[in-house]
């Protein structure tokens, strides 16, 4: 099947080729992002595969539907960024990643906490200019300390293992309990009791409208003064202007994201030689308490590889008229961590 890919990488064209070999699909790689303006590149391809920050709203994939596109492959596990009911009335199927490596983004995580903790990242910054002084870099011990986590599925039950693994306690919040979560020794609790009892609080939990912003203004009150806040999972889950009043107040002593709510505009680009328009970003990397990576958590070997091998099976199924597990269905509504 001849496949229009877009935003792609190195990277991408390495395992999707690899990936590629036994079935021999026609796989044509693009760098831009899929949207209206773009998405005439892939005119004649019956199938487009896309990644978290490609746009397939509905006038995109009306212009893809009438070239002849039938499937949109995605690259990913979150699907938020293509419009479901869309593509459902325009006849095309939608399938996705839905799991690839959750150790991945659960030791980004727990890399996070442990950099911010031990000012890992100043330190080095230090040493490499010749400056040993150790002011300014004392953390804390982990062993003793309670982690919220917030959304308990593969990776959050993940990010618990490791967790108590130092030696913390654990506190759990999400619509449904995980038992592997409870037999860790896990504590489900409600959201404001997680709120104030935590000295470290990482999020997991998918993005949908009633997670969207779930750390407020609100919520950041709730909090114990001196709280790490780590979010590896979707940008939007934070109000990222709170989180900027949360820091200056003290109330927030520690914050670490792999994800931004406008992250679109400036992750997976070297942006290094332009001028960054993003105010609101541009305050956040002021703070030397604030550790920003730029959504590399899934990032790894196994992660990259597991993502291309079920994006081929999953545009080989659909070729073959085999019934897909990975199809998203137009009413699903939950959009999960890249």
């Amino acid at each position: 099947m001849k496949v229009a890919v877009f935003s792609t990488k190195a990277y991408d064209r390495q395992f999707l080729e690899a990936a590629n070999e036994q079935n021999k699909h026609e796989l044509v790689f693009f760098e831009p992002r899929l949207d209206r303006d773009t998405a005439i590149l892939a005119a004649g391809f019956p199938a487009v595969c896309v990644f978290v920050h490609d746009r397939a709203d509905a006038p995109t994939l009306e212009l893809l539907a009438s070239q002849g596109t039938r499937l949109i492959a995605l690259r990913c596990a979150g699907f938020n960024n293509v419009d479901l009911k869309a593509a459902a009335e325009l006849g095309m199927t939608v399938v996705r990643v839905p799991a690839y490596s959750p150790y991945a983004v659960a030791e980004h995580t727990v890399g996070l906490i442990l950099s911010l903790n031990r000012k890992i990242h100043r330190a080095y910054s230090r040493v490499r200019e010749g400056n040993f002084s150790i002011e300014g870099l004392l953390g804390f011990d982990l062993n003793g300390r309670t982690v919220g986590i917030i959304g308990t599925g593969k990776i959050g039950q993940i990010v618990g293992q490791i967790m108590k693994g130092f030696g913390c306690h654990l506190q759990a919040y999400d619509v449904y309990r995980n038992p592997e979560v409870e037999n860790l020794g896990a504590k489900y609790v409600e959201l404001s009791e997680l709120f104030a009892n935590s000295d470290i609080i990482t999020l997991h939990c998918p993005l949908t409208p009633q997670t969207h912003h779930l750390i407020d203004t609100q919520s950041i009150q709730q909090m114990k003064p001196g709280i790490m806040l780590i979010n590896t999972s979707r940008g939007a889950l934070i109000d990222t202007t709170a989180a900027i009043e949360g820091l200056k107040s003290g109330k927030i002593k520690y914050l670490g994201i792999d994800v931004y709510e406008q992250e679109s505009d400036l992750f997976f680009e070297d942006l290094s030689d332009e001028i960054i328009h993003d105010d609101v970003f541009q305050r956040l990397i002021t703070f030397p308490n604030v550790l920003i990576t730029g959504h590399q958590a899934f990032f790894t070997e196994e992660a990259v590889r597991n993502i291309s091998e079920t994006t081929i099976a999953n545009i080989t199924d659909f070729e073959q008229g085999r019934p897909c597990q990975n199809e998203i269905a137009a009413q699903q509504k939950v959009a999960t961590k890249v």
